[in-house]
């Protein structure tokens, strides 16, 4: 696995010591400051400094300057709280200059980091660095069974950080086989709480995406000492390696800046928060847009390792693409998209329904774990009798949907939980509807 699993603070953004290595102007660092004591009503240092995302002494630099511009005053008050610490507030002239400043945007809260120092800390924590063992992906893949050989296509695909094409028919696990590479990967990495560039800031972490690590389990303790003397850019919050999930909702749209007009501030694209992570598109074909348009849209990050984004103004720019593509279809590769497409896609690897002998271990196993009690002749039935009707085809998802309806059957029937003909019978019209016309 990762070298730097388990000790983030190999790769950590180094910790602020002076207000210039912040990489922000100071009437940035002024007007954020200024919204979010207004906005949060925060009085002092050590709690501005909390909504800020800055180190105290920083902020307190920062609260010195704003008194001497006459924007912030103290209030005359220890608040006992916080240690005796002086209380502020803004003056008249910093509650306009705060208005002022949300006009222009609502953003506020913590300081964003500079794009460029961004891609440097991606480089560190580069998905690309990712080592997974056979031992680790197969502990991930634990509760699947999978067809023999799929570990040996599996592995260097996840451990190489490119992009990888999962297709077969549906119901055989490819979903599931997807969450299993995201949970081998594992480790954590530093997400900003926002970004900047060109006087912009953009919000980067979502909850939604990003899964905060506690100090208590990254083994970083939660002393005061340790608060006051943060051995990283406290700008970071330290996550596990994020995973976008999109299915059939997924739009072009999503992978662009999501600019809100009222409040005039940016959110990340679904892309860019997948950074260091990754980004799963399950049921390709699935979506209002083609499945080519979908892919063309990938093409450039894909390959470049750069992704472009525009402003309102219509001001491009480039934003690392450090993630790891899994795209699922049910359908053939060569039915959705061109040759060019398929070459851009470093790795093919085809999910098959499993054989007989596969299933019969797939019902056998469910069956153990849901408490239904196998039986020789009911198997036989299902085998003989239900499967030919179908072309023997057999899927992943057969087993427990089956026994989950014979165990709800059971229920109603208020029997004990058991496998016989009669009850796979009711079970399996469920399973398949018949082809029938439905007179209106």
């Amino acid at each position: 696995m990762n070298t730097q699993a388990g000790l983030p603070e190999s790769f950590a953004p180094p910790p602020l010591r002076k207000l210039k290595d912040t990489g922000l102007t100071v009437v940035m660092m002024r007007d954020i400051m200024l919204k979010t004591v207004f906005r949060k009503n925060v009085e002092n240092a050590s709690d501005i400094a909390a909504a800020i995302s800055l180190p105290t002494p920083l902020t307190q630099e920062l609260i010195d300057m704003l008194r001497e511009m006459g924007l912030m005053q103290a209030t005359g008050t220890l608040h006992a709280t916080s240690g005796n610490e002086m209380g502020y507030q803004l003056t008249d002239a910093g509650k306009a200059r705060a208005l002022d400043a949300l006009s222009q945007s609502e953003y506020y809260g913590a300081m964003p980091v500079p794009l460029e120092d961004y891609k440097v800390q991606v480089k560190r924590q580069s998905i690309k660095n990712v080592r997974i063992t056979r031992e680790v992906l197969e502990a991930s893949m634990g509760h699947l069974i999978l067809p023999e050989g799929m570990i040996d296509q599996l592995g260097p695909a996840v451990t190489s950080g490119r992009s990888v094409l999962m297709y077969g028919p549906p119901g055989n696990g490819k979903s599931s086989i997807a969450e299993g590479i995201r949970a081998a990967m594992g480790d954590h990495i530093y997400i900003p709480h926002a970004l900047s560039y060109a006087g912009q800031v953009i919000t980067m972490f979502d909850p939604i995406v990003h899964t905060k690590v506690e100090d208590a389990e990254a083994g970083l303790g939660s002393s005061p000492l340790r608060k006051s003397s943060a051995r990283h850019d406290t700008r970071y919050i330290l996550c596990t390696r994020p995973t976008v999930m999109t299915g059939g909702e997924l739009m072009l749209k999503m992978l662009d800046l999501n600019y809100n007009a009222v409040s005039r501030t940016y959110q990340a694209s679904l892309q860019l928060k997948s950074t260091g992570g990754v980004f799963i598109v399950d049921d390709l074909g699935r979506q209002e847009e083609p499945p080519q348009a979908l892919i063309n849209r990938w093409i450039v990050p894909m390959e470049a390792g750069y992704d472009i984004l525009a402003l309102q103004s219509g001001e491009k720019f480039e934003v690392p693409f450090d993630t790891l593509v899994v795209f699922s279809t049910n359908f053939h590769p060569n039915e959705i998209f061109d040759q060019a497409a398929l070459r851009r896609i470093f790795f093919k690897v085809k999910i098959d329904g499993p054989n007989q002998s596969e299933f019969l271990k797939i019902f056998a196993m469910v069956a153990r774990k849901k408490g239904v009690p196998l039986n020789e002749e009911a198997l036989i039935y299902m085998l003989k009798k239900k499967y030919p009707a179908v072309e023997n085809l057999y899927a992943n998802y057969h087993a427990p949907f089956l026994i989950d309806q014979v165990k709800a059957i059971c229920d109603f029937e208020g029997i004990p939980y058991q496998l016989r003909p009669e009850l796979i019978d009711r079970a399996w019209e469920n399973l398949y509807v018949k082809e029938e016309k439905i007179v209106h």
